[in-house]
């Protein structure tokens, strides 16, 4: 049996994927894998998505060069979360062009931005 065949694929087919920086254990993002994006992911050492605006396998950098290259993958206790342990190229995992997509905090009831924009998304993004 294939480790993809132990993933509890959902409905969708999909899995949910916590991606962390293996150095400094920052959340940087969560996104979505089908099957085909964990094999890749696992075959190649960079992180691969489903994106589901997109309709297609996301190679995480093919745009902005902000690859991430895995050093482990694990799954959870109940095999419904994947999680990605990364070194983040560049930096920025986040098409704002900071650091993590979780830049946003909840105070008093508020969400209030609290991490910095590192490099300007149209510099990142020249479509």
């Amino acid at each position: 049996m294939s480790f993809l065949d132990e993933v509890p694929w959902g409905d969708d087919g999909l899995i949910a994927a916590v991606t962390q920086d293996a150095r400094s254990g920052k959340v940087l993002t969560v996104a979505w894998m089908n099957r085909a994006a964990l094999k890749e992911t696992v075959e190649t050492k960079r992180a691969v998505y489903w994106s589901r605006s997109r309709g297609r396998l996301w190679r995480k950098g093919e745009e902005s060069g902000h690859v991430q290259n895995v050093v482990e993958v694990r799954l959870d206790c109940d095999a419904d979360a994947v999680l990605l342990k990364v070194e983040q190229v560049g930096g920025i995992a986040c098409h704002t062009g900071r650091e993590s997509c979780f830049f946003r905090k909840l105070e008093e009831g508020r969400w209030v931005t609290r991490d910095p924009v590192l490099k300007d998304p149209s510099l990142i993004y020249k479509k």
